[in-house]
């Protein structure tokens, strides 16, 4: 992985390391009612050009996982061997670890499995990752929201992630923003990522295994650090999307298109926190403009920038201290408050989780 910093993206930054033993990482088990299903689309927007390479139509790889019949069947991989391989590359301190080892990581949805019809259908989760990160990153959540009863459409944002591969055997990696951080890329950023889902919500809809199964009246996003952003920035101006969640993504730029008026969550590190005195952060300039009645900014105490992915769970798993908060903890606190605000906002269903600080998560503050 790249070590940049972009949209609120923070390189994971190992304190220990032991790579005495190979290990097969785990990831938490989904605890919703749903057996869970994966499959994994190949898009081609033949439309558009590639916005970080010349020469090549814009083409993504999407996850879908979905409440499935309960089947036996084998597990989805994690990632494949060359995208392992490429992501550990680059944690130097890693260097002794079999190059396959993340292809070993113990999911729980089943390839390919038959989905199960809902009268209606499915309401419909996109999310987005962070940048530099895969979307299998996203994989603990995703497994889940559709053991919880959602369809979930996970988007590779092609070039933007440390490794991509696609069917035919092709593997590419990461081009995007090579100049850094500035409002410029990161303005661009959310452009490719807002046509990128537009595009797929197009071809889900078009798609006749997937629109039997997706209430299209019923959709959110969430996103991790870019891919919160770019939630946040798509989130007004989308006529699809009724609902948003920005897991620690820092805004560049900190203005949205229109004002904010739709269901929108946040939640962040410490770092993310209110500023009562000096310069505001991203989040003090970006949170004027949500306007809308229902708002909620919220810090996790002890949590860093990986600590709302699986990459929480992983680090320790392959020997490196990433947070002072446990990974098992801070996914959980994720997974149970994304979910409760999908179920508000996509099923009408009240949570009372939103309402104010929990006794069951006191490392949860409420802006």
């Amino acid at each position: 992985m790249k070590h940049l910093v972009i949209a609120g993206v923070i390189a994971l930054a190992p304190l220990t390391a032991d790579t005495s033993a190979a290990p097969e990482p785990v990831l938490p088990a989904p605890t919703g009612h749903y057996a869970v299903g994966r499959s994994d689309v190949h898009l081609v927007d033949s439309h558009r050009p590639d916005p970080w390479v010349d020469g090549r139509p814009r083409e993504l790889m999407v996850s879908l996982w979905y409440p499935a019949a309960k089947t036996k069947g084998t597990a989805a991989p994690y990632v494949t061997p060359q995208e392992s391989a490429l992501i550990l590359k680059g944690f130097p301190q890693l260097k002794d670890l079999p190059p396959d080892t993340l292809t070993k990581t113990k999911t729980y949805a089943r390839a390919g499995a038959p989905a199960l019809p809902n009268k209606g259908g499915w309401p419909l989760v996109v999310m987005s990752p962070g940048m530099t990160m895969p979307r299998a990153t996203l994989t603990s959540l995703a497994e889940e929201f559709a053991s919880r009863g959602y369809v979930v459409a996970g988007i590779e944002h092609t070039y933007e992630s440390v490794a991509t591969t696609f069917p035919d055997g092709r593997t590419v990696t990461f081009e995007a923003g090579a100049g850094g951080q500035t409002p410029e890329l990161g303005e661009k950023v959310a452009r490719v990522r807002a046509a990128d889902t537009t595009f797929v919500l197009d071809r889900l809809e078009r798609t006749r295994r997937w629109n039997r199964l997706v209430d299209e009246s019923r959709i959110a996003m969430v996103g991790h650090s870019a891919g919160g952003q770019s939630a946040a920035h798509l989130l007004p101006v989308s006529d699809r999307i009724k609902a948003a969640v920005n897991l620690d993504g820092s805004y560049n730029p900190t203005t949205p298109a229109k004002p904010i008026t739709k269901p929108f969550m946040m939640i962040g590190n410490p770092r993310q926190q209110p500023v009562t005195s000096g310069a505001p952060r991203s989040w003090d300039l970006f949170w004027p403009h949500v306007t809308g009645d229902w708002k909620r900014w919220l810090i996790v105490t002890g949590a860093e920038h990986v600590s709302f992915v699986d990459y929480a769970v992983l680090a320790p798993q392959l020997g490196m201290q990433v947070s002072p908060i446990n990974g098992e903890r801070s996914l959980q606190i994720t997974r149970d408050y994304v979910t409760a605000f999908l179920d508000t906002h996509l099923k009408g269903k009240r949570r009372p989780l939103l309402d104010g600080p929990s006794a069951k998560y006191p490392e949860v503050g409420f802006r």
